[in-house]
């Protein structure tokens, strides 16, 4: 689709005027040079002067609505403290402010959408007028955008704000119990964690999908938020052998991460190191992330072994605001991480650096969502030449992205945002109904088991790799999916007046809302209900469908449901919905895993059969009968193999679901082994001599 149509398409409709006037600007292009005409001087200065119109009249209008939003937060903020004050205020009170809250979200979301279009639709023009008449205009214009920098607002400030206010509104002015600094005091925690790709159209759009749902997460409510605040960095340690990376990417039993992190500025005084290991299910035991404070200044000595894990703990075993145990834990963790420094002689190797928001309701980690943008992955190893020396890190950069000072063989600057959905539940617990309908949504791109530390590896240091991650040529394709009418963000029905709030006859659901509209389309969810009529064509059908925001808060977020990514089904009995269907092709990486498990059967009987061939031509009697069950063996493998790896390939395309796990083949393949060298064993005592 070209970029005008998609521009007129995507528009705002009550700010149609203040959108840059692209196809006006295309057509002064093509009126001036038709039919071969020379591009002139005249021609240009005309040309510039409607750009800088354009530009004005673009970033006027961001300037202004931007004020006229933060001057609603704050009467909003004002009204809701009046509210909360009072004794017995009334339920329909707190809907008013809900209702204008929703209408400053919708306004902070379409807001977002109005700078990026206008942006991009800047950045096309320019490259058209440089292509068409053969004037460079882009740097000279790259200046004026610099002036009127209405592209590089950011609206984390805004959404924190919105956030803590819908949270009160959503609880009716109850204060939540809880630490709001819950999960910044975890030594150890144990976590599910799924991973997905955000295009940066949709981050603003998905952050305010989740804060009506929970709320940001800010570790210290008594301080204005600050850009910086967000920023989290990490240095990831390795040798020369890339051993940690490879255990990572292989995910091979007991492999680790290790890595100095720390949030904030460069000023920040504590780092953690921490320790991420794997483990595979058949262990019975979860994956594990602990850590350990430690000053800064001791951080070089204790990586070199001079700084010892008592000296590190003296001063917290004093203080004894510790448990002993939480106490033995930690020393426990510092000397394995002091020794696997020492031992396998590991480095700095690679920086993460991104802005993170935290979705988690205070004190309470069984759902947490984090959404990290500006990615940037930076080297720190110093092949080639110096980088972090003799240092923990580099000190030649901070958090000041982009980091335009680096060469871009040493950075790579990640064009994703990354969505982690961490669940900590009971045995049986699932996760909440809002929550699967957002991993399935078109707003996000799933890619199970993404690293940041591996995917900075495979891209800055590919030629001393020899292993690359999946999702890599998922990186040359456009993520974006079209919009499927059932999960987005709408604007309240009453759109006249977005700063007056009615108490009339309007339903206090029909604002906006998390939709789920029960229309099925090749790229929407199938949501079927038992005992209906499947047509659904009466509005009170449909609008059953509906799942709209409920003001009475996440008092049911963990409602025992038969609720799982996959299926979801009501705890109710007389309204019980079937299996939710997702209609979306199967991601490439499930077929590439089922290829790997093909190649590595292959593998085995390439190497059993080349023993048996072996055997067969270099061998006595005795070895050439035992060469014959060991190619019977390899051949039967090798169609066994075959018919799974297209069996399994057909299940995928057809979204079955069931087990993937072979229960017999392995055991079937040891018994035949055995009975192949048990046979081996019997002839050459019988004949062998």
């Amino acid at each position: 689709m070209k970029f005008g149509q998609t521009l007129r398409t995507s528009l705002y409709p009550e700010w149609t005027c203040y959108y840059l006037a692209y196809d006006d600007l295309k057509a002064l292009l093509k009126k001036g040079s038709v039919g071969g005409q020379e591009w002139t001087e005249e021609k240009e200065s005309r040309f510039v002067e409607q750009l800088e119109k354009e530009l004005d009249k673009v970033y006027s209008f961001q300037r202004v609505k931007l004020d006229e939003i933060n001057k609603r937060i704050e009467e909003e903020a004002g009204e809701v403290d009046e509210l909360c004050r009072k004794e017995a205020p009334e339920d329909d009170e707190f809907t008013a402010s809900e209702l204008e809250l929703e209408h400053i979200i919708a306004d902070v979301h379409d807001l977002a959408k109005f700078t990026r279009l206008n942006y991009t639709g800047f950045l096309k023009i320019i490259k058209k007028h440089d292509k068409v008449t053969k004037w460079k205009l882009k740097p000279m214009f790259n200046v004026r955008l610099n002036a009127k920098p209405f592209y590089k607002e950011n609206y984390d400030a805004l959404i924190v704000r919105i956030s803590s206010l819908y949270d009160r509104v959503r609880t009716r002015g109850k204060e939540r119990a809880g630490d709001s600094s819950a999960g910044g005091k975890q030594s150890a925690f144990v976590r599910s964690t799924t991973k997905y790709w955000v295009h940066p159209d949709n981050i603003t759009e998905l952050k305010l999908v989740i804060l009506k749902h929970l709320p940001v997460l800010v570790f210290n409510p008594n301080k204005e938020f600050e850009i910086q605040d967000s920023a989290i960095t990490s240095i990831y340690y390795d040798n020369d052998d890339f051993d940690l990376y490879m255990g990572r990417l292989e995910k091979t039993e007991g492999a680790e991460a290790i890595r100095m992190r720390w949030y904030g500025g460069m000023d920040s005084n504590t780092i953690f190191v921490e320790r991420k290991t794997h483990r595979e299910d058949w262990t019975g035991e979860k994956s594990v992330k602990a850590r350990f404070p430690i000053k800064e200044k001791y951080l070089n000595a204790f990586m070199r072994g001079e700084y010892t894990v008592d000296a590190l703990f003296a001063k917290q075993r004093e203080q004894g605001k510790l448990s002993k145990k939480e106490l033995e834990e930690m020393e426990q963790l510092a000397q394995e991480v002091q020794y696997r420094v020492l031992t396998k002689r590991l480095h700095p190797m690679m920086r993460s650096f991104y802005n993170r928001t935290a979705f988690q309701l205070p004190g309470d980690a069984r759902v947490r969502i984090s959404l990290d943008t500006e990615l940037s992955l930076i080297r720190e190893d110093n092949m080639g030449r110096v980088r972090s020396g003799d240092n923990w890190r580099r000190t030649d950069i901070g958090i000041d992205y982009p980091f335009k000072q680096l060469p871009e063989s040493d950075i790579c600057r990640f064009p994703y945002a990354i969505l982690e959905v961490k669940l900590q539940t009971h045995v049986g617990q699932e996760p909440p109904q809002w929550v699967v309908d957002l991993v399935n949504s078109h707003l996000v791109e799933s890619v199970p088991k993404f690293s940041k530390f591996i995917h900075g590896c495979a891209t800055l240091l590919e030629d001393k790799i020899n292993v690359l991650p999946f999702w890599l040529p998922q990186m040359d394709t456009d993520i974006r999916k079209p919009p499927t009418h059932s999960f987005g963000l709408l604007r309240p029905a009453d759109t006249t007046n977005s700063s007056s709030v009615s108490n009339n006859s309007t339903n206090d659901e029909d604002h906006v809302q998390i939709r789920m509209i029960a229309e099925a389309t090749e790229h929407s969810p199938l949501l079927l209900r038992g005992h209906e009529d499947e047509t659904h064509n009466d509005h009170d059908n449909a609008s059953s469908f509906l799942k709209q925001l409920s003001p009475a808060g996440l008092r049911n977020l963990f409602k025992k449901s038969k609720t799982t990514f996959g299926w979801a089904q009501s705890s109710s009995t007389s309204n019980t919905r079937r299996p939710v269907i997702s209609a979306k092709p199967p991601p490439v990486k499930t077929f590439f895993a089922n290829e790997r498990t093909f190649m590595s059967w292959l593998q085995f009987t390439l190497m059993l059969g080349g023993l048996g061939i072996g055997l067969l031509n270099f061998s006595d009697t005795v070895g050439r009968l035992s060469a014959c069950v060991f190619i019977l063996i390899s051949i039967g493998v090798m169609i066994y193999a075959l018919f799974n790896y297209h069996e399994r390939a057909n299940r995928v395309i057809r979204n079955e679901t069931g087990e993937y796990s072979d229960k017999y083949g392995p055991a079937a393949l040891t018994g035949c082994m055995v009975l192949a060298v048990s046979i081996n064993f019997y002839l050459r005592l019988t004949l062998g001599g």
